[in-house]
């Protein structure tokens, strides 16, 4: 299918039965609490890792496994959502995904290896299902707001990625717990969030047209490749730093809690133009512009705390978790706005995560084998640059201003 330039008004909101019965406020409360909680479960092994080894026998190769199978597990069953929404409707689809979520992350606690790895790939598939079920609420009721709600949503995403890394230790230690009551205390606030977004599912139905079956014109759709794309490479952008940023700073002379302030404060501001960019960028029908500022971002920090000077190493992790955080949030900003109607927003959320994440997961693997072959960080920052570039290229064309039609 071809794409069509955005007809004025397009996507414009309808007063309908969506948001009967609830002021918006309230129901942009409830995803600012699902939003929350799609990341702590990934966020909150890291830090516990070491532990875990100690205590388990857990090799390298498989802790390796244990952070990277959870970001492949989300575009994998992604490519669910779809079909729950046709069988159950969004609302409730983002129910159940939520009390799934808890159930891994209860799992997950339970002791021992296979269940952490169990537990694990629930709670993955729960957030990959509700976050490619999100776009397409935030399409159907705030379709006026969309880059403010979505900014909100990312910020609130990014802050629960900030809380697992930086509370599960603490907490761990002030409740006098073992690795296993630390991850499944994250269980709570997604059954929080599950209690909060119960009175949508009982009083809303879904528009007309919503729910229907996939026409699968979307896979044909030029545009929707390059939404894609960019959704991909840049989630490869941040994973790659997820896995690899405190390894480097350690090789690079950092003490060990050194190096963890430093991926700390990276994290934190995330959230600062994860909420700016989409409100900025949906004011104008081509965001262009915005693609070259949020990828140079990292690709100037990223870089400059693999080769770069020692000394400016805080500015580079500043300019490094600013950039990943404006990424993310135009990633999610592009599905809306390249989408004409909710159910638009539906399939090409649906396509952009469920490929973009599991070729996501290529990109910390790469970076591992680059370093392992040549021993230092130079070769993988310019792969790191390379991905960029490629973040960049697709992201211009995919930030024109059109749309996708199904």
């Amino acid at each position: 299918m071809r794409t069509n330039e955005r007809e004025p008004g397009a996507g414009a909101a309808r007063p309908g039965r969506a948001t009967a019965g609830f002021p918006p406020a309230l129901i942009g409360f409830g995803l600012m609490l699902v939003a929350f909680n799609l990341r702590p479960a990934l966020s909150s092994v890291g830090p516990l890792l070491p532990g875990i080894r100690a205590e388990t026998g857990l090799s390298a190769a498989l802790a390796g496994a244990l952070v990277t199978l959870p970001v492949l597990c989300l575009g994998v069953f992604g490519r669910l959502a779809p079909l729950l929404v046709r069988r159950i409707g969004p609302d409730a689809g983002v129910l159940a995904a939520l009390v799934v979520l808890a159930l891994g992350l209860v799992v997950r606690g339970l002791g021992g290896v296979p269940l952490l790895f169990l537990g694990s790939v629930i709670a993955a598939a729960a957030i990959g299902i509700v976050g490619v079920i999100l776009p397409g609420i935030v399409k159907r009721d705030f379709s006026e707001r969309a880059g403010l709600m979505t900014g909100l949503y990312t910020a609130l995403l990014c802050l629960g990625a900030a809380a697992g890394a930086g509370f599960t230790v603490p907490a761990r230690r002030a409740l006098d717990l073992g690795w296993e009551g630390a991850l499944m205390l994250w269980a709570a606030p997604a059954l929080v969030a599950a209690v909060a977004w119960l009175p949508f599912v009982r009083s809303r139905s879904l528009p007309s047209g919503t729910a229907a079956r996939p026409s699968g014109a979307v896979w044909r759709d030029p545009l929707a490749w390059q939404v894609t794309a960019f959704m991909g490479l840049q989630s490869s952008l941040a994973y790659i730093v997820f896995g690899w940023l405190p390894a480097a700073l350690v090789d690079r002379g950092f003490d060990i809690v050194s190096a963890g302030l430093v991926a700390s404060i990276s994290a934190l501001a995330q959230g600062v133009l994860a909420l700016v960019v989409p409100t900025l960028a949906a004011r104008r029908p081509d965001q262009r512009p915005w693609v070259v500022l949020v990828v140079g971002l990292p690709l100037v920090g990223f870089t400059g705390l693999l080769v770069g000077p020692l000394a400016l190493a805080w500015g580079f992790a500043l300019l490094l978790g600013l950039g990943l955080g404006g990424c993310f949030g135009l990633a999610l900003t592009l599905i809306v706005l390249r989408a004409g109607d909710p159910r638009a927003a539906a399939e090409l959320s649906a396509m952009a995560q469920g490929i973009g994440y599991c070729g996501a997961a290529l990109g910390p693997f790469l970076v591992g084998l680059v370093h392992e072959v040549s021993g230092g960080w130079g070769w993988p920052a310019a792969l790191y640059v390379a991905l960029c570039l490629g973040a960049i290229g697709f992201g211009l064309m995919a930030a024109r201003d059109r749309t996708v039609r199904i």
